[in-house]
């Protein structure tokens, strides 16, 4: 492993009798789409964290922005989540797997310009779709929500940038395969699959009755565990030895847990309780249940590997946020698991629990998973270090504090919500009451994230601005002496 952040690795010749490309020459090669892809990544989040905010407030304050139909609750929820799923979660976590690839393969990104105007055609996509459902154009299904004119778009860009991939995955010259290879590839080939079926059930052909619901629970759930949890995984397992400068303590251990999400992770998502055959949500809990046993394989492998070096979460900026999106992965796990099971679910279920086991998954894990690596690859990919470390860590206090107030309250508030509407003698706007303080701390938990993701932006457009004044400025000033000289007098 490099000790220090910009040395160039040595170009043995390995196996296939081509040298392997120096870290120097892969971060040329990935700097524009990944720092596109990164870029347009962040901007989408703050937005999305702004919308977020305006829905919390009106639940204190209904009659806020209600008289714009395009900003009532049941068009910025949608909208909110939308961006922050594909404006965010998608480009970022693509980003950093093209990175993680390259890098791993010791070979340089092929057809980066292509893959920048494929990034390009997925932004233009995230925004139809989420001015379509400020329209009022949604299709009403969770984490689907974006109307059929957008979703081609995505697939298309999404499709194109998935094959250059694995394209520079097949041309790797480091011909051994590291753990977070596993995860990336099968994320790569998952999405188009379960995107496309998902589509094609539920908007374009649609299924009839109660199997839509089964066709929402299971796309979600295949989005959330598998997508978002390989890649994920894939940047834990990456950065926790880069960081420690430590190997992983067992890659077989790694491979068992890649296996097991794989065959039994994208089958839950039915709640009990659902109109459908009652084996349906029954094989779920039980197939939700066995995740239990690769979340405890990641835990403890990725435990022995910080094991004594627990130390440098002081000396390293992206570390903490690893640490806490594997945190935030196991504990929501846990609460998936528990949701699902039929004794709990007919107290959570329908209420704010299961809100806030979703945004520790979506935040806590793969987001902050995600700007842990984008604090270790973006400085690379610039060749210079962030302008501001204060920034850094008041995003991760804000961050983490953010999902801390927010799904603690929603969790308990779940909880006595669900206790309260199975009691017989209960009034419905009594029990929504009862609830207002918990939702009060949660819209705290949304300005915390706000405010951590308005850093991120700040640093991220400083780092840029250094790096054009450094390269671009000095270009420009150059040929504009050129043409002056050349003019005749």
């Amino acid at each position: 492993m490099s000790a220090t952040p910009f040395q160039s690795q040595s170009s043995p010749i390995d196996e296939t009798g081509m040298p392997a490309a120096s870290s120097l020459e892969i971060d040329a090669s990935c700097r524009v789409p990944v720092l596109f892809l990164i870029g347009k990544a962040v901007g989408w989040l703050v937005l999305s964290s702004v919308f977020s905010l305006m829905a919390s407030l009106k639940f204190h304050s209904p009659n806020l922005l209600a008289d714009c139909a395009w900003l009532t609750y049941g068009r910025v929820q949608p909208a909110q989540a939308s961006m922050l799923i594909y404006g965010f979660a998608m480009p970022a976590g693509v980003g950093v797997a093209l990175w993680l690839i390259c890098r791993l393969g010791r070979a340089p990104l092929l057809q980066a310009g292509f893959i920048t105007v494929c990034a390009v055609v997925w932004n233009l996509g995230v925004a139809i779709g989420v001015l379509g459902i400020l329209a009022g154009d949604s299709t009403g299904f969770e984490w689907l929500e974006m109307p059929r004119y957008a979703s081609p778009i995505l697939f298309l860009a999404y499709a194109l940038i998935g094959v250059w991939a694995l394209i520079t995955f097949q041309q790797r010259r480091e011909r051994r395969l590291y753990v977070s290879q596993w995860f990336l590839l099968a994320a790569l080939f998952w999405f188009p699959w379960v995107y496309s079926t998902a589509n094609l059930l539920l908007v374009f052909a649609p299924v009839r009755g109660t199997l839509q619901a089964g066709v929402n629970w299971w796309y979600a759930n295949n989005l959330n565990t598998i997508w978002l949890g390989f890649v994920g995984l894939a940047a834990i397992f990456y950065f926790i030895p880069k960081l420690t400068n430590r190997p992983l303590h067992s890659y077989s251990q790694a491979v068992f847990a890649f296996w097991l999400l794989a065959l039994f992770g994208g089958w839950g998502g039915i709640p009990a309780g659902a109109p459908l055959p009652a084996w349906m949500p029954s094989l779920s809990t039980v197939l939700g249940a066995l995740i239990l046993v690769p979340m405890l394989a990641v835990a403890i492998n990725c435990h022995l590997t910080l094991a004594g070096h627990y130390s440098k979460l002081k000396t390293s900026l992206p570390l903490p946020f690893i640490l806490f999106g594997l945190v935030a992965f196991i504990l929501a796990g846990v609460l998936g698991v528990a949701g699902s099971l039929h004794i709990v679910s007919e107290v959570t279920r329908f209420t704010w629990f299961t809100t806030a086991q979703k945004q520790l998954g979506l935040y806590g894990f793969f987001a902050m998973t995600m700007f842990g690596a984008i604090y270790y690859i973006v400085p690379r990919l610039f060749q210079s270090e962030w302008p501001s470390a204060r920034l850094v860590n008041l995003h991760f206090w804000c961050a983490a504090l953010g999902t801390i107030f927010y799904v603690v309250p929603l969790s308990v508030g779940g909880i006595v919500e669900g206790l309260a509407l199975n009691h017989g003698n209960a009034q419905f706007m009594e029990v929504l009451k009862s609830t207002l303080m918990f939702l009060r701390v949660s819209t705290l938990g949304d300005l915390l994230i706000l405010i951590g993701n308005g850093s991120l932006l700040v640093n991220i457009t400083l780092l840029f601005y250094r790096c054009y004044r450094a390269w671009c400025l000095p270009a420009i000033v150059s040929l504009t002496k050129t043409e002056i000289m050349e003019v005749p007098s």
